[in-house]
């Protein structure tokens, strides 16, 4: 997308089709949402994004492509007992991902996820803050280092398993 296709995303819709969009352009195939009852016994919904790819992270099933970007409905179960009681917790919703099967990994995706959030969704950079795994320095360098996130910005977390974007989750801040 180019600078001159940007406009003010405001519904779901466009936020996904906008996500959807972008990721195509970086050559991810496109998956449909899964059904929420998976061929999975280990789990009665699917309450991830990642869930559908399961059997491709385990070694029983081919990748559908090296790059792969779905919006995957799912259920909400693992704290249920949140639901109504804060702003973020759905019992239904949609979860946005993208997915390297070995083609690309953290520099990527984190130059990536920049470039949505700033470029595609604008963003305020002000209003950004970025969190990485306690362990995982490399993330950590990658956006102070390469994408310019002043430290005081990015926070470690500790015992906390991130899924979405390659171990970070970009935190958008309310003034």
């Amino acid at each position: 997308m180019t600078s001159q296709l940007i406009k003010k995303i405001v519904t779901g819709d466009e936020i996904r089709n906008a996500f959807l969009k972008f990721y195509s352009e970086k050559l991810h195939k496109i998956i449909p949402s899964a059904s929420l009852i998976p061929d999975d016994p280990t789990v009665m919904l699917t309450i991830a994004g990642m869930l559908p790819f399961k059997p491709v992270f385990l070694g029983l099933k081919e990748r559908p492509s090296k790059r792969a970007t779905s919006s995957q409905k799912c259920i909400r179960t693992n704290d249920i007992e949140n639901v109504g009681v804060t702003a973020r917790h759905h019992t239904f919703f949609e979860m946005l991902g993208n997915f390297s099967f070995g083609d690309y990994f953290k520099r990527e995706a984190i130059q990536w996820a920049w470039e949505l959030v700033t470029n595609i969704y604008q963003l305020s950079v002000e209003n950004i803050i970025v969190s990485v795994f306690h362990e995982d320095e490399e993330s950590a360098k990658i956006w102070r280092d390469e994408i310019g996130i002043h430290p005081d910005r990015i926070v470690i977390l500790l015992n906390f398993i991130i899924l979405f974007l390659c171990n970070i989750i970009v935190i958008l801040m309310e003034n």
